[in-house]
């Protein structure tokens, strides 16, 4: 009888994720990397660790550091480029999950960059000469990683099998190197967006109409971003695995960087759920509060309108005026307000624009208006205090069952200052649309000029442009950007290049119905994988066949559908856009990630 041959047991694995934005507040990987740990060590527990840069004014409030002894290759490692002389911390990570985290201080290697840039241009032909300073970080740093990682292979002598995943090319300078010197790792690179998609989409009209038309070194030359290009090319051809975001930018991986991604990995968050269904609504009219004392604030000065029938809209991320469809939004919502006009609407729209751009200060007048305001309420609770008391003793001791003459319980001192506070407060000018004093004027103020959508007193459209992210410290708000979005009725975001797209996902999360595009990676997912995704309060601009002024009607379209709901209609809305939010957590889309790690296995293995 044939002896059947043993299956050879599968080896251990440990998995390693390097990112820039590992415990580095700097942008939108920061999230992704952040909210998808707790997923991570749920699977992988101890054989999860991730690698970044060390910055000590991040680590002082995100690194907890450990003691770091001989038991394991990962701490070995460790030891082994501290008697090298470089600086390396090893600890927690301070965020859900605990994590274990190594962080490099690039300033240790600096006076070897020279020397390392010199290796890579023998090895790889990457000119990195005259580059900006961030390059020359990320060469550091990638020069760190590269030894950590070679030293990892030797200590950890083949008992497991290694995955490292990159993280753009900031994290990945050094992937073509340890590829050349066949360390034994295995190895994913992921694209969150192109350098040269992010340039070109913002300068090039039509930019996906003629993506394949482009050289690409001849572009990232004229854009001054040749060794960024170059460094993320070749992590791309050179990694075991290619995966990116979205379809959209798998486009962008296979004319700039010359290979078609094996994967796509949407993103994801950690969905936090309410015992009760009722409790985003609570949190909605809370926060909605806190908006609406802002909004009396900036606008009852000169134009008083009904709380109950405005409905607050917001648009929000990095300045990008075309990439993020601020120019379409803007346009969207002229036509928005000459809807409304002639349709006789009384809603109002509030649309606030927050992103960040160089300013001076909050507008003294902004802000003195809302300090005003605080003080009319302060008076006022204090004449309702006043009423109140006589009001009780006036009803107790008499036999007339008819109510008082509440304004014989004011006395003068109330009133007159009272009266003296609104009259300081009342003006004749129009209320500003931007919060802050801006350094110099921009592409948002230029079309609002352009528009006519400067806050008259007949506009059923206001607009309110912050000019700097909101944070719970903000003046003006008192809210923090998670509160702020649950306040706010709907989330506008048409963008024309967005390999992902968080900040409509964040919409959903918290119960906010969302407007996105079918040129961001999260609106192509949701048109993929929900065919009625209207109706659970998701809507898609189509800016893939249909040009910018069909865009903006659209959109407009869109917004007016919005406005015209009934609040019965717009609750229950939120309830199905908060219902299907689980769909993005990282629980689910964990497993894409856990694929692309099981293929570099394979592809290093053959």
């Amino acid at each position: 009888m044939e002896k059947t041959a043993k299956k050879p047991a599968e080896k251990n694995k440990l998995l390693i994720e390097v990112a820039w934005e590992t415990c580095n507040q700097v942008g939108g990987i920061y999230t992704v990397i952040r909210t998808k740990v707790p997923s991570m060590v749920e699977k992988w527990g101890n054989d999860y660790t991730l690698l970044g840069p060390y910055f000590a004014q991040t680590a002082a409030a995100e690194f907890e550091a450990l003691d770091v002894s001989d038991e394991s290759p990962l701490e070995r490692s460790i030891l082994w480029m501290r008697e090298q002389g470089l600086t390396v911390y090893y600890g927690n990570w301070l965020i859900t999950g605990k994590p274990k985290i190594v962080l490099f201080d690039f300033a240790s290697m600096y006076k070897q960059v020279d020397k390392i840039k010199g290796r890579i241009w023998d090895n790889h032909k990457i000119s990195t000469l005259g580059v900006e300073e961030l390059v020359n970080q990320t060469i550091a740093l990638g020069e760190m990683i590269r030894l950590f990682l070679s030293q990892l292979a030797l200590e950890n002598k083949a008992k497991s099998n290694i995955i490292v995943h990159f993280h753009e090319w900031m994290a990945a300078t050094c992937l073509p190197d340890l590829k050349k010197e066949k360390v034994k790792i295995s190895t994913v690179f992921t694209t969150h967006a192109t350098m040269l998609g992010r340039y070109l989409a913002g300068n090039v009209p039509n930019f996906y109409e003629v993506i394949d038309h482009f050289d690409w070194l001849k572009e990232a030359k004229h854009y001054g971003i040749e060794a960024q290009a170059c460094f993320e090319r070749a992590a791309a051809q050179k990694a075991d695995v290619l995966t990116t975001v979205s379809d959209i930018t798998a486009k962008e991986c296979q004319y700039f960087l010359g290979r078609i991604p094996e994967l796509i990995l949407p993103n994801g968050l950690n969905i936090q759920r309410f015992a009760a269904l009722h409790e985003h609504q609570n949190l909605h009219s809370k926060y909605k509060k806190s908006i609406s004392d802002f909004v009396m604030g900036h606008f009852f000065q000169n134009q008083p309108f009904d709380l109950e029938q405005t409905l607050y809209l917001f648009t929000s991320g990095r300045f990008e005026y075309t990439n993020k469809g601020y120019d379409l939004t803007l346009d969207a919502l002229q036509i928005l307000n000459k809807k409304m006009k002639e349709a006789g609407s009384k809603k109002t729209v509030v649309m606030f624009f927050i992103t960040k751009q160089p300013y001076h200060s909050i507008d003294p007048e902004v802000l003195h208006s809302r300090a005003v305001l605080d003080e009319i309420r302060e008076n006022c609770s204090a004449i309702e205090k006043e009423v109140g008391e006589k009001l009780f003793q006036a009803s107790a001791s008499s036999n007339d069952l008819t109510l008082p003459d509440l304004n014989t319980f004011v006395d003068e001192y109330w009133r007159m200052r009272l009266r003296r506070t609104v009259q300081t407060w009342k003006t004749n000018s129009k209320p500003k649309v931007v919060t802050h004093l801006l350094k110099q004027e921009d592409d948002i103020i230029r079309n609002l000029q352009r528009t006519g959508l400067m806050n008259n007193a007949e506009d059923k459209v206001k607009i309110v442009y912050h000019p700097d992210f909101i944070v719970s410290t903000n003046p003006l708000f008192g809210l923090d950007y998670g509160q702020f979005v649950r306040g706010c009725h709907l989330g506008v975001f048409p963008s024309y290049y967005e390999p992902w797209g968080y900040t409509p996902l964040e919409c959903m999360a918290r119960g906010v119905p969302t407007v996105t595009s079918d040129l961001s990676g999260f609106g192509d997912y949701m048109m993929q994988i929900m065919r009625d995704y209207e109706q659970w309060g998701v809507s898609v601009v189509n800016r893939k066949t249909q040009n910018y002024q069909e865009s903006a009607e659209q959109l407009a379209n869109l917004l007016f559908k919005f406005v015209q709901q009934s609040q019965r209609d717009r609750i229950t809305q939120r309830n199905r856009v908060e219902s299907i939010a689980d769909t993005f957590d990282w629980s689910n889309l964990r497993s894409y990630y856990d694929t692309a790690h099981e293929l570099a296995v394979l592809k290093r293995v053959k």
